[in-house]
């Protein structure tokens, strides 16, 4: 019975054994690239040799941890390097999830650390001729500057028509998360042509590669575009209002009449120091012992507010204040009416599209590289465990165990370093702003989001500015509702108007010159009539 019972056992822990190795297979099988930067970089990873890329990468701990990773070691410098990869990726078929680290060690206020994602590059190209003209199927990651504050996806698509290559954008990215901490970036491809975008784990952006809405230029083109060789009729009359020809300037127009004249009804103050000039000399300025009159000319005391002008209700020379002149008018201008002749702003007819083409799946190239090319005013950013797999379990695995444990750590001690030395009211604020960045990624905001990652920026760096930031941040948030809920229909895209005569923009462009030369030459008639005043030494 005994004997039974141990076969059993045994006989289970064969199949159980055997149950991890296929997996352990599988899984394996699901990774398509993975670097965790545990050994030294070099002679896997090419550094390229182009001269503007005169940054050094280095194989570093992230701090805090015994955990390597490949580090850009200065500031304001140019980065490239790249990894061939063993087998090239195909992105055609099934999930492809793209997962990445980086650390911003010492934050990251103008730069990039996004990744390249190669296609395959022609014949005779070298890995140590890396630079931003090899061409990529994929570029994906954090970049932040000035008003930029985003989480690159761009998608480089061959139009089958043209034979070109066109950069698709992802319209309305989230933001680039504003700490210190070790973040992990996922971009997932599925076959329903869906693109999901992960930060930390977390879905902050899905989209649809085909959706017109998503990616800006649209994958699919526009089946009309305007005739190139179409052109405006001579005769063709845009102006909606003219000048009404059978107006005329009353006789009582006078445009010569100023705006201000003097107020004839003003009296002068009683009390009114004619005889006090309005300023003085300092009584209290002396003559510096180190004064020559022979080479510094004669001295004379600063001026000053004449104290006595102050006590009265005024002093010197009494003139009568201006006022508005009833009988001013100003240049006539014949009323405007409805133009008889008024056709409507031109515009091109449309014609087919030649490049129109459509689609059921991206024609995505495949991956024959990862590259790191990148222009940064920041050191200290770490990139570490780049993943290429097909499973998104298997990339949240990886988030699990390699990524998890880092960021909780420095989760933990960020607290206790605010807890310490921020104080109750900036750990308060950095979790207004916390909740404030995760607002600005809600996707109604739209093309308003730069405005509130502006605001935001701004507020960071003047925390006593936060009250304010809140309440403009709601006005933009109320506003967009509103137009949401009244907004009517969609306005039409403005087109160029029929520019002015040039005759008449160089007139008053000659005008605007000939005046300022003109006041520049009295100024320089007064600075030559009035009197040298010294009141210190040349140097």
């Amino acid at each position: 019975m005994e004997e039974r019972s141990r076969r059993m056992w045994t006989r289970y822990a064969l199949l159980l054994l055997a149950g991890c190795f296929v997996s352990q297979l599988y899984a394996s099988s699901d990774v398509k690239f993975y670097e965790s930067f545990d050994e030294a970089f070099d002679g896997r990873w090419i550094v390229s040799e182009k001269e503007e890329y005169n940054g050094v990468w280095k194989h570093a701990k992230s701090e805090g941890h015994d955990d390597h990773g490949l580090l850009v070691s200065e500031k304001a410098r140019k980065y490239a390097i790249v990894k061939e990869l063993d087998d090239v990726v195909d992105l055609k078929d099934g999930t492809v999830v793209l997962q990445y680290e980086v650390r911003l060690q010492d934050g990251l206020e103008c730069g990039g650390a996004y990744l390249k994602y190669l296609r395959p590059q022609e014949a005779g190209w070298i890995p140590k001729e890396f630079n931003n003209e090899s061409p990529y199927t994929i570029m994906f990651g954090p970049d932040r500057c000035g008003a930029t504050n985003k989480v690159h996806f761009i998608l480089k698509h061959k139009n089958p028509k043209s034979g070109e290559y066109i950069e698709h954008h992802l319209n309305f990215p989230p933001s680039v998360p504003s700490d210190k901490l070790t973040h992990v970036y996922t971009a997932v491809l599925k076959p329903d042509n869906e693109l999901l975008i992960l930060i930390d784990g977390e879905e902050k952006k899905k989209a649809s590669f085909l959706s017109e809405d998503d990616f800006e230029p649209s994958l699919i083109p526009a089946q009309t575009i305007p005739d190139p060789e179409d052109k405006k009729p001579e005769d063709w009359d845009e102006r909606e209002k003219i000048p009404d020809p059978d107006a005329k300037k009353p006789d009582d127009w006078d445009e010569d009449a100023p705006m201000e004249i003097e107020d004839e009804e003003a009296e002068k103050p009683e009390g009114w120091l004619d005889d006090e000039p309005e300023e003085i000399d300092d009584p209290e300025a002396t003559k510096p012992e180190d004064w020559v009159d022979e080479e510094d000319g004669e001295w004379e005391a600063p001026k000053i507010d004449n104290p006595k002008c102050a006590e009265g209700p005024g002093c010197g020379e009494w003139r009568r204040p201006m006022k508005r002149n009833p009988a001013y008018k100003g240049k006539w201008h014949a009323p405007l009416i409805d133009n008889p002749n008024y056709k409507g702003i031109w515009k091109p007819r449309d014609i087919p599209n030649p490049n129109y083409f459509e689609l059921d799946r991206p024609n995505f190239e495949p991956i024959a590289a990862i590259g790191i090319e990148i222009w940064t005013m920041q050191d200290g950013i770490l990139f570490d465990n780049i993943l290429i797999a097909s499973d998104e379990k298997v990339a949240e695995s990886y988030r699990k165990t390699a990524w998890k444990p880092k960021f909780d750590v420095e989760k933990e001690k960020q607290k206790a370093e605010e807890a310490t030395t921020s104080g109750g009211l900036k750990g308060f604020q950095k979790m207004v702003f916390d909740l404030l960045y995760k607002v600005a990624d809600i996707p109604l905001l739209g093309e308003h989001k730069s405005k509130v990652l502006d605001l935001l920026e701004k507020a960071e760096t003047q925390p006593n500015l936060t009250v304010g930031v809140v309440i403009s941040i709601i006005v933009i948030i109320f506003t967009v509702l509103l137009k949401l809920t009244f907004g009517g229909k969609k306005q039409q895209p403005a087109r160029a108007t029929e520019e002015p005569k040039r005759s008449d923009g160089a007139e008053a462009s000659t005008s605007n010159s000939q005046g300022a030369t003109e006041e520049k030459d009295e100024q320089n008639e007064d600075a030559t009539a009035a009197p040298r005043r010294r009141t210190r030494r040349d140097n």
